[in-house]
């Protein structure tokens, strides 16, 4: 009797795997997305009833005959509609396999007819109990169980003689509820990678529509920062002066600016410049700064001759604001024509370099008070250096001198000086590719890591 059980368990599985492949092909289907979110039509319902019917057919046809009964796994199917599309679907594809079972004869067409029904019913009936949705992988297991040991219980309630009832339950039972309940397993198994699937495309759809909104607001975003920077330099007489600002990311910290410094400009003999680095980068730095610029752009106005006024008040309004802990490092200076001077501000920010015409020789301009926002109570003292034709000022951020390359050193303020001695003759604007050009060359295709700001001011 074992091997008879272990060859019809084995006959059971090679059936059971192709309906389970048949339904497979099913779950690829462009209509079971509905079925499984419980949107039956009544086209869905027919393809269901007679998929289900059919392998319910075929789990008969392809059993083994055992004592006057068959060995199948006709059940599954029913099961399998019922679990998918209710009670209809369930009994419809039910009635199939079990006008076909019955069709056949035998002590047992009765139980094994109904059973089949019933199979059907009993999907449907949890098909309802889970909201219209396909039940779990231990819920279908535990009714494929189930519902073959309740086939057994109908073969010896209803078939007689007893005793070959008896004896086709003893000896079909265990492959029969194994078979049924391995395909069960299996097919939600299936399912439920399905709705895994599914549910993760869903997550990646949405984070790709969260990221597209959050590039198109960086993108924004990016457009206003640019426009706080002066699309056209101004000028003043005898001073030539370039800028320019890349950012490491779509926003920055960095900025730039030159402002007029006459509400009315009846002379044009001053000239504001200033360049800053917020700490931190990204939108959170491109917030700070353009609240930093618009403070520093409007004092500038209020103090036109007196560059350390201009910077402690900033300080002043902007501290109390900077909650996060953040800070800006900057330079502020005025530049007059009539003698040429440079009075300045250096609150923290990398020390301007002069490199004088006369013999090449570089003067840096060293800090003249701490960051802005990093104390509200901060005192600023301004510095003036008188500046002669031919006098480059060079004014950056740490974008410049801290850029690395591949084995991660820095460019440097020396590299930046052979930069600036070699090019020193040139326009403000060869003077500043030049240095940009270098800051490339060394840094190759390593990824910038930071904000990149660059004003040349030549004496002219």
């Amino acid at each position: 009797m074992a091997t008879t059980i272990l060859s019809s368990l084995i006959l059971l599985l090679q059936i059971m795997c192709v309906i389970i492949v048949v339904a497979y092909l099913l779950t690829r289907s462009r209509f079971f997305i509905d079925v499984l979110e419980g949107h039956l039509t009544w086209k869905s319902q027919a393809v269901l009833i007679l998929i289900f019917g059919a392998l319910s057919v075929y789990g008969t046809m392809a059993g083994v005959e055992v004592n006057g009964a068959i060995v199948n796994v006709r059940d599954l199917g029913p099961m399998l509609a019922g679990l998918l599309g209710g009670p209809v679907v369930g009994i419809s594809a039910g009635l199939i396999g079990a006008a076909y079972r019955f069709s056949l004869g035998g002590f047992t067409m009765y139980s094994c007819s109904l059973s089949t029904v019933l199979a059907g019913l009993f999907g449907g009936l949890i098909w309802y109990a889970c909201k219209k949705k396909f039940a779990g992988i231990t819920i279908a297991v535990l009714f494929g169980i189930l519902m073959e040991a309740l086939h057994m219980l109908l073969t010896l309630a209803i078939c007689s003689p007893f005793d070959k009832a008896m004896a086709v339950v003893q000896q079909v039972s265990i492959p029969m509820i194994a078979a049924n309940a391995a395909g069960m397993f299996v097919f939600a198994f299936i399912v439920e990678n399905l709705q895994t699937e599914r549910r993760l495309q869903a997550e990646r759809d949405g984070l790709m529509k969260e990221m597209e909104r959050k590039n198109t607001e960086l993108a924004i975003a990016a457009d206003i920062q640019q426009s706080f920077l002066p699309e056209k330099i101004s000028q003043i007489k005898g001073f030539d002066i370039s800028a320019h600002s890349m950012m490491a990311k779509e926003v920055g910290g960095d900025f730039f600016d030159v402002i007029p410094l006459e509400v009315i400009p009846l002379s044009n003999d001053r000239l504001g410049v200033m360049i800053a680095d917020v700490s931190g980068k990204g939108i959170p730095a491109a917030l700070f700064m353009a609240l930093s610029r618009i403070v520093v752009r409007v004092n500038a106005t209020w103090y036109p001759d007196r560059p350390a006024e201009v910077i402690k008040s900033s300080n002043a309004i902007i501290a109390p604001d900077s909650k996060s802990g953040m800070f800006v490092t900057l330079f502020y200076g005025i530049i007059e024509v009539k003698n040429r001077n440079l009075t300045y501000v250096n609150a923290g920010h990398n020390p301007p370099i002069i490199c004088h015409a006369a013999d090449g020789s570089f003067e840096i301009l060293e800090a003249t008070g701490m960051a802005v926002a990093a104390m509200a109570e901060a005192e600023y003292t301004q510095g003036t250096k008188e500046l002669t034709q031919g006098d480059v000022l060079v004014l950056y951020t740490d974008g410049i001198t801290e850029a690395e390359n591949c084995q991660l050193k820095q460019f440097g303020e020396d590299r930046l000086r052979a930069a600036i001695s070699q090019s020193r003759g040139m326009d403000s604007k060869a003077i500043m590719s030049k240095i940009l050009h270098e800051v490339k060359e060394f840094t190759g295709d390593q990824p910038q890591s930071d904000d990149i700001t660059l004003m040349i001011i030549k004496v002219e």
